[in-house]
């Protein structure tokens, strides 16, 4: 599905923090088949924006030396649509969040902030300028599903409900309970509490791509250096799904869609 607007309360973008950018773009401009437009940051640096049928699909850069002293490890950031950065990161800071990084411009492309929520997980959100965020989404090598691993689903919940209007509804049908999150009837992410066994793991949203096979994928993922965490695996009346990590060890999730 082409986009040119975001529905403010959804996710627009995710972007790559990698310790590698090179070999980042010719590992998921192999897997998904994603052509490279890089732009100029700077004399030393670019910011990729990864395309698909010419239209943007992700981006990724290179992390910055304070970052990888600082123990940050690579890893996909969501962005959520609003209508104004300011005033959601006062609605962010008011409902117990907490700002990385305060809001700024970003030339013209658009106004965004960085944002922990009080579990633990990080997320940016997006005022569109020039640039609405990806072109393309909810179709094969594209984000199609944002989820959220927490040990605090209800906390989640409440925040994102207060700050974003997030509807919630909990599913107990399968081995574990799975939340889902809808906005205006349409359901866009997902809600996993975080067991004993996902050890020292903090909260996270991770994304999803769609992908037209998932066990293919992942023998594309592995051969190109990446690592399988998550199996392909059946989920009932929705697809087939696994995680991985590139080489840089960034996580992603890929998942064959029913319905796509």
């Amino acid at each position: 599905m082409e986009v040119s607007k975001h529905t403010p309360g959804t996710f627009c973008w995710v972007e790559l923090a990698t310790t590698d950018q090179n070999a980042a773009k010719t590992f998921y401009g192999e897997l998904f088949g994603w052509s490279v437009n890089d732009l100029p940051m700077g004399p030393d640096s670019s910011y990729t924006m990864f395309q698909l049928n010419g239209k943007d699909v992700a981006a990724a850069y290179q992390q910055m030396p304070d970052q990888i002293s600082q123990g940050i490890p690579p890893n996909w950031l969501s962005y959520v649509a609003v209508e104004s950065a300011d005033e959601v990161a006062k609605a962010i800071t008011a409902a117990d969040g907490q700002l990385i990084m305060e809001p700024f411009d970003v030339f013209d492309a658009g106004r965004m902030a960085v944002a922990q929520d009080p579990t633990g997980a990080f997320f940016a959100i997006w005022q569109a300028g020039k640039n609405c965020g990806v072109g393309i989404k909810n179709e094969n090598n594209a984000m199609c599903w944002q989820e959220l691993t927490t040990r605090d689903v209800e906390a989640a919940k409440t925040f994102y409900a207060t700050v974003f209007g997030w509807k919630t509804v909990t599913r107990d049908g399968g081995p574990m309970p799975y939340t889902e999150i809808d906005l205006n009837g349409q359901p866009f992410g997902g809600m996993l509490k975080m067991t004993a066994e996902w050890g020292e793991i903090p909260s996270h949203w991770m994304v999803y791509f769609a992908v037209a096979d998932c066990d293919a994928s992942v023998q594309k993922a592995e051969s190109l250096g990446g690592k399988t965490c998550v199996p392909p695996t059946d989920i009932p009346n929705t697809g087939r799904f696994a995680v991985l990590q590139d080489p840089q060890n960034a996580f992603f999730s890929i998942i064959k869609l029913d319905q796509v």
